[in-house]
């Protein structure tokens, strides 16, 4: 975890050199790693990570935004304004609350969660189907439970004619994601970006690596 915030921190000061990014550029981060135990997760801002366990939508990281008392107060006691600019905001700039790049009252410290899903290979996790990683371009537009649904719907369905999807040239997982970028864009005015993570097919890739070194 601490590796995390140091990676994070890191980040952010390379910001600080003006000549690489004015002092108005930022981002928001969420970072995913997954081993053969523990998904361990750490966000910053209003990107976000959901995991997908059966029929049950599991949110994985908390959204660094106003409509939270908490991040009010962290905002308001570094010396931050919220400013009313059609929504609450700080500075009269954005709604988040943290973000990587951007100067005071901004933090980059992020929110950090893992999460013990057993052995991988061990048929306990056999209900974990998949992980989304998207930022608030899709989840200003589409729901956790919405996105869920149909990432969940079209990975079932491709998993077994995967030679068959787009001739083979993308993986379920990346059409699904392509597929989901497509209906948030009929809505969304502002940028998406989207990563879809096929747990059963990882799962299924360690388990023939597990069995090939037996």
């Amino acid at each position: 975890m601490g590796a995390l915030v140091r990676a994070y921190n890191r980040a952010d000061d390379a910001f600080i050199d003006e000549t690489l990014a004015p002092d108005t550029v930022g981002s928001t981060a969420v970072v995913v790693i997954l081993s053969a135990c523990q998904i361990i997760v750490a966000n910053c801002g209003d990107s976000r990570a959901v995991l997908c366990r059966g029929n049950q939508v599991i949110p994985l990281t908390v959204d660094h935004k106003l409509d939270r008392d908490d991040e009010v107060i962290t905002v308001t006691e570094a010396g931050g304004r919220i400013l009313y600019v059609g929504c609450p905001t700080v500075e009269g700039v954005l709604a988040m609350t943290r973000a990587i790049g951007l100067l005071y009252p901004y933090t980059p410290f992020p929110f950090l969660y893992s999460l013990l899903v057993g052995n991988i290979i061990n048929k306990q996790t056999d209900t974990d189907e998949c992980l989304i990683l998207a930022s608030d371009g899709l989840w200003d537009v589409m729901s956790n439970e919405k996105v869920m649904a149909m990432a969940r719907r079209m990975l079932r369905e491709l998993r077994n004619q995967y030679a068959t999807v787009a001739n083979g040239s993308v993986s379920p997982a990346q059409y699904v994601a392509e597929e989901v970028l497509k209906n948030a864009l009929r809505t969304s005015t502002d940028n998406v970006s989207i990563i879809v993570v096929d747990l059963k097919r990882l799962r299924r890739r360690m388990q023939q690596k597990a069995e090939a070194d037996i």
